[in-house]
């Protein structure tokens, strides 16, 4: 480790600079500077006004090193309109402001966790916590009974990573980049969008059984199905994991042979800003409180949808998506400035990837522990997005380049989804809120959307 010049002593705690050398716990970690890793030590005789001065300095880490923290009281005042006065609008609102600093907080800490895991586990953990938000909101809808919410704020995130966030990602790559086509792996492209074309299988069969009445059992063979496909799609994703998981254990290796040749070809990595037990910790605080807020969010929906006069679907696969992919969009886009458009893919596709072969398989298999019967059939109009829209993409990206021309046709893509959802009523969503007939509530709910 050399001299003692030469190493880096690290006494984070200022409770610790008084006291004399055998009381003193110190780190090394070798002579850069620029390789200095934050490490928090509690000592038995540090004061709670130390200790208190610590968690302050922390949480001003977390919560003041980015402006889009400003929006965080926008929770809290949600919580507060929704005890006052109850208007399901502003509610709705503040909660889908309030939950944006907070996904995306909850993918910078997954990033410092990442520092500590390994490249790895840290990109499984990162794609993992990258969907959290939508997940959440999910399981808080699937408790109410909201079958359709969820299906279609999954689906939205879907087309939310495939269309917009890659489609921005490649745009400013292309900008920044114009005297240049950025290129990246063909192959894990490939084998994303064939898993893609795998969970567009899964949900496209049970759409064609409802719609052709072939079912063998009315009403229990499609459930029955998607059920089945649900836990082959989980299988498949296990397997997914399995093969990144070898493939990426060898590829690490001759990563770190070729490094460890190199002198000094660390030292331009990035630091982490807190330690590991504190990115725990913050990951589960994080965790704790979308899940609070994502309850008066999700409960505020259908009351927002006559409120502000927007459909239901309209804000279950476009508002709520963009927000569970705060974090997503800006690491896609910042990645891809830097010209490592294979990290992009990965954040985009993969995420698209993961909520197709194991989050909504999972919400399928939670709802049938929970008695609610929730299925893939996504209706005809759903699930004919999502074909096209892997189609689309697949198209995009079989030639291994990338260029702004097709971000910007992906941001088109994405135009005229939204505004398709924007004059879209959906009948299913109406039986679920209101008990009627379907002709009765389709009126009711034209008369509400329209008037």
């Amino acid at each position: 480790m050399g001299s003692l010049e030469e190493q880096y002593v690290i006494e984070e705690d200022e409770c610790l600079l008084n006291r004399g050398p055998t009381d003193r716990k110190v780190l090394y970690l070798g002579a850069a500077p620029n390789r200095y890793y934050p490490f928090s030590l509690f000592s038995e005789d540090c004061g709670w006004k130390e200790i208190g001065n610590i968690v302050l300095s922390r949480t001003k880490v977390v919560f003041f090193s980015n402006k889009i923290n400003l929006l965080v009281p926008c929770g809290p005042l949600a919580v507060l309109v929704d005890l006052v006065t109850g208007h399901q609008g502003s509610v709705f609102l503040l909660s889908l402001l309030g939950t944006i600093p907070l996904a995306e907080r909850l993918g910078w800490v997954t990033e410092q966790l990442a520092f500590y895991t390994g490249p790895t586990v840290g990109g499984l953990l990162n794609a993992t916590f990258g969907n959290a938000t939508e997940l959440i909101i999910s399981i808080h809808a699937m408790k109410s009974g909201m079958i359709r919410v969820v299906q279609q704020s999954l689906l939205g995130s879907i087309l939310s990573n495939m269309l917009l966030v890659l489609g921005s990602a490649f745009f400013s790559g292309g900008i920044v980049h114009s005297n240049k086509e950025q290129v990246f792996n063909k192959a894990n492209a490939e084998i994303n969008t064939g898993l893609l074309l795998v969970a567009v299988m899964g949900l496209l069969f049970p759409a064609v059984l409802h719609f052709t009445r072939t079912e063998l059992h009315f009403g229990k063979s499609e459930l029955a199905l998607s059920r089945f496909s649900s836990c082959v799609m989980l299988v498949g994703y296990v397997a997914f994991i399995c093969f990144q998981l070898i493939g990426q254990r060898n590829v690490s290796v001759t990563v770190n042979e070729d490094e460890s040749e190199a002198d000094g070809s660390s030292d331009d990595k990035e630091a982490p800003k807190i330690t590991k037990w504190e990115s725990i910790i913050w990951l589960f605080i994080l965790t704790a409180s979308i899940s609070f807020l994502s309850e008066y969010l999700v409960n505020a929906i259908e009351g927002a949808s006559v409120a502000l006069n927007i459909p239901v679907a309209f804000i279950s696969v476009i508002l709520l998506p963009i927000v569970g992919n705060a974090a997503e969009h800006a690491s896609a886009v910042m990645f891809a400035i830097k010209d490592e458009l294979d990290m992009s893919l990965g954040v985009a596709v993969g995420s698209s990837t993961q909520i197709s072969m194991f989050g909504i398989p999972f919400c399928v298999v939670y709802g049938w522990v929970l008695g609610h019967p929730m299925d893939l059939n996504f209706q005809l109009f759903e699930t004919a997005t999502l074909f096209m829209t892997v189609l689309v993409v697949a198209f995009m990206l079989q030639e291994g380049t990338s260029n702004y021309f097709k971000g910007l046709m992906l941001l088109f893509c994405y135009l005229i989804v939204a505004a398709s959802y924007f004059v879209h009523i959906d009948p299913e969503s109406i039986r679920e809120s209101l008990p009627l007939s379907p002709y009765t509530g389709r009126m009711i709910a034209c008369e509400l959307f329209w008037k």
